[in-house]
Protein backbone atom coordinates (compact mmCIF):
# COMPACT_ATOMS: atom_id res chain seq x y z
CA UNK A 1 0.00 0.00 0.00
CA UNK A 2 2.78 2.46 0.93
CA UNK A 3 4.60 1.78 -2.36
CA UNK A 4 1.46 2.55 -4.40
CA UNK A 5 0.94 5.73 -2.39
CA UNK A 6 4.57 6.71 -2.99
CA UNK A 7 4.28 6.08 -6.74
CA UNK A 8 1.04 8.06 -6.88
CA UNK A 9 2.71 10.95 -5.04
CA UNK A 10 5.64 11.02 -7.48
CA UNK A 11 3.26 11.01 -10.47
CA UNK A 12 1.76 14.24 -9.11
CA UNK A 13 5.01 16.01 -10.02
CA UNK A 14 4.14 15.65 -13.72
CA UNK A 15 0.72 17.28 -13.45
CA UNK A 16 -0.12 20.91 -14.21
CA UNK A 17 -1.19 21.29 -10.58
CA UNK A 18 2.07 20.00 -9.09
CA UNK A 19 2.55 23.05 -6.83
CA UNK A 20 -0.89 22.58 -5.28
CA UNK A 21 -0.24 18.86 -4.97
CA UNK A 22 3.07 19.61 -3.21
CA UNK A 23 1.32 21.98 -0.80
CA UNK A 24 -1.33 19.36 -0.02
CA UNK A 25 1.20 16.53 0.39
CA UNK A 26 3.39 18.72 2.67
CA UNK A 27 0.32 19.70 4.69
CA UNK A 28 -0.92 16.13 5.04
CA UNK A 29 2.55 14.70 5.79
CA UNK A 30 2.87 16.95 8.82
CA UNK A 31 -0.28 15.55 10.36
CA UNK A 32 -1.31 12.15 8.94
CA UNK A 33 0.16 11.24 5.51
CA UNK A 34 3.07 8.75 5.42
CA UNK A 35 4.93 10.01 2.30
CA UNK A 36 7.32 12.98 2.77
CA UNK A 37 7.03 16.00 0.45
CA UNK A 38 10.62 15.40 -0.67
CA UNK A 39 9.30 12.63 -2.92
CA UNK A 40 7.39 15.28 -4.87
CA UNK A 41 9.89 18.12 -4.47
CA UNK A 42 12.84 16.26 -5.98
CA UNK A 43 11.35 15.53 -9.42
CA UNK A 44 9.74 18.98 -9.52
CA UNK A 45 13.06 20.75 -8.88
CA UNK A 46 14.96 18.52 -11.29
CA UNK A 47 12.41 19.33 -14.00
CA UNK A 48 12.54 23.10 -13.31
CA UNK A 49 15.65 24.07 -11.30
CA UNK A 50 14.85 27.77 -11.67
CA UNK A 51 11.82 27.23 -9.44
CA UNK A 52 13.74 25.44 -6.67
CA UNK A 53 13.24 28.20 -4.06
CA UNK A 54 9.57 28.61 -4.87
CA UNK A 55 9.04 24.84 -4.65
CA UNK A 56 10.81 24.75 -1.25
CA UNK A 57 8.69 27.69 -0.05
CA UNK A 58 5.46 25.94 -1.07
CA UNK A 59 6.58 22.77 0.75
CA UNK A 60 7.46 24.84 3.82
CA UNK A 61 4.12 26.68 3.84
CA UNK A 62 2.16 23.44 3.49
CA UNK A 63 4.27 21.73 6.13
CA UNK A 64 3.81 24.56 8.65
CA UNK A 65 0.05 24.62 8.19
CA UNK A 66 0.02 20.82 8.43
CA UNK A 67 2.12 21.01 11.60
CA UNK A 68 -0.50 23.31 13.07
CA UNK A 69 -3.13 20.77 11.97
CA UNK A 70 -1.21 17.97 13.69
CA UNK A 71 -0.95 20.11 16.83
CA UNK A 72 -4.73 20.67 16.78
CA UNK A 73 -5.31 16.93 16.28
CA UNK A 74 -3.16 16.22 19.33
CA UNK A 75 -4.78 18.95 21.43
CA UNK A 76 -8.41 18.29 20.56
CA UNK A 77 -8.76 14.91 18.82
CA UNK A 78 -6.03 12.81 20.38
CA UNK A 79 -8.07 9.72 21.26
CA UNK A 80 -10.12 9.62 18.04
CA UNK A 81 -7.48 10.66 15.47
CA UNK A 82 -4.07 11.22 17.10
CA UNK A 83 -3.67 7.90 18.86
CA UNK A 84 -4.61 5.87 15.73
CA UNK A 85 -1.99 7.81 13.72
CA UNK A 86 0.62 7.07 16.39
CA UNK A 87 -0.46 3.40 16.36
CA UNK A 88 -0.03 3.27 12.58
CA UNK A 89 3.58 4.44 12.94
CA UNK A 90 4.19 2.18 15.95
CA UNK A 91 4.81 5.13 18.27
CA UNK A 92 1.77 4.87 20.56
CA UNK A 93 3.55 2.65 23.11
CA UNK A 94 5.89 5.52 23.99
CA UNK A 95 3.19 8.10 24.58
CA UNK A 96 2.20 7.50 28.19
CA UNK A 97 5.71 7.53 29.66
CA UNK A 98 7.00 10.07 27.18
CA UNK A 99 4.24 12.66 27.54
CA UNK A 100 5.20 13.57 31.12
CA UNK A 101 8.73 14.58 30.08
CA UNK A 102 7.94 15.80 26.57
CA UNK A 103 7.56 19.50 27.27
CA UNK A 104 11.00 19.67 28.88
CA UNK A 105 12.60 18.82 25.53
CA UNK A 106 9.70 19.09 23.10
CA UNK A 107 11.13 22.00 21.13
CA UNK A 108 14.25 19.94 20.45
CA UNK A 109 12.09 16.98 19.43
CA UNK A 110 10.42 19.26 16.86
CA UNK A 111 13.85 20.18 15.47
CA UNK A 112 15.00 16.57 15.32
CA UNK A 113 11.81 15.28 13.68
CA UNK A 114 11.65 18.27 11.34
CA UNK A 115 14.99 17.56 9.71
CA UNK A 116 15.45 13.79 10.12
CA UNK A 117 13.52 10.89 8.60
CA UNK A 118 11.56 10.48 11.88
CA UNK A 119 7.82 10.91 11.09
CA UNK A 120 7.16 14.62 11.72
CA UNK A 121 3.45 13.98 12.24
CA UNK A 122 4.22 12.00 15.41
CA UNK A 123 5.87 15.07 16.94
CA UNK A 124 3.18 17.50 15.78
CA UNK A 125 0.48 15.35 17.37
CA UNK A 126 2.49 14.80 20.56
CA UNK A 127 3.17 18.53 20.80
CA UNK A 128 -0.54 19.27 20.75
CA UNK A 129 -1.43 16.41 23.08
CA UNK A 130 1.09 17.55 25.69
CA UNK A 131 0.36 21.27 25.30
CA UNK A 132 3.83 22.29 24.11
CA UNK A 133 4.02 26.07 23.80
CA UNK A 134 2.41 26.79 20.42
CA UNK A 135 4.66 29.73 19.48
CA UNK A 136 7.83 27.79 20.31
CA UNK A 137 6.45 24.79 18.40
CA UNK A 138 5.72 26.86 15.28
CA UNK A 139 9.06 28.68 15.38
CA UNK A 140 11.04 25.46 15.69
CA UNK A 141 8.90 23.87 12.95
CA UNK A 142 9.74 26.84 10.72
CA UNK A 143 13.47 26.45 11.41
CA UNK A 144 13.53 22.65 11.03
CA UNK A 145 11.34 22.31 7.97
CA UNK A 146 12.88 25.40 6.35
CA UNK A 147 16.35 23.94 6.83
CA UNK A 148 15.29 20.61 5.39
CA UNK A 149 13.37 21.83 2.34
CA UNK A 150 15.70 24.66 1.39
CA UNK A 151 18.78 22.46 1.77
CA UNK A 152 17.22 19.88 -0.57
CA UNK A 153 16.34 22.69 -3.00
CA UNK A 154 19.86 24.16 -2.80
CA UNK A 155 21.54 20.81 -3.42
CA UNK A 156 19.31 20.03 -6.41
CA UNK A 157 19.65 23.56 -7.80
CA UNK A 158 23.44 23.43 -7.52
CA UNK A 159 24.20 19.83 -8.51
CA UNK A 160 21.09 18.60 -10.35
CA UNK A 161 20.28 14.94 -10.94
CA UNK A 162 23.68 13.55 -9.76
CA UNK A 163 22.89 14.56 -6.16
CA UNK A 164 19.47 12.89 -6.18
CA UNK A 165 20.75 9.52 -4.93
CA UNK A 166 22.60 11.21 -2.06
CA UNK A 167 19.47 13.12 -1.04
CA UNK A 168 17.18 10.10 -1.21
CA UNK A 169 19.54 7.66 0.52
CA UNK A 170 21.92 9.62 2.72
CA UNK A 171 20.68 13.13 3.50
CA UNK A 172 18.54 11.78 6.34
CA UNK A 173 21.63 10.18 7.87
CA UNK A 174 23.56 13.44 7.50
CA UNK A 175 20.78 15.25 9.36
CA UNK A 176 20.76 12.57 12.07
CA UNK A 177 24.55 12.93 12.48
CA UNK A 178 24.17 16.72 12.63
CA UNK A 179 21.52 16.45 15.34
CA UNK A 180 23.63 13.98 17.35
CA UNK A 181 26.62 16.32 17.17
CA UNK A 182 24.46 19.32 18.08
CA UNK A 183 22.91 17.58 21.09
CA UNK A 184 26.31 16.19 22.09
CA UNK A 185 27.76 19.68 21.95
CA UNK A 186 25.00 21.10 24.16
CA UNK A 187 25.40 18.20 26.57
CA UNK A 188 29.18 18.65 26.71
CA UNK A 189 28.98 22.38 27.38
CA UNK A 190 26.33 21.91 30.05
CA UNK A 191 27.87 19.04 31.99
CA UNK A 192 31.61 19.46 31.48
Amino acid sequence: MIRRLYDWTIRLADTPHAMWALFIVAFAESSVFPIPPDALMIPMILARPGRAWRIAAVALAGSLLGALGGYVIGATLFESVGRPVLEFFGKDVYFDGFSDRYNDYGVWAVLVAGVTPFPFKVITILSGATGLNLVAFLLMSLVARGLRFFLVAALLWQFGAPIRDFIERRLGLVFVAFVVILIGGFYATRYM
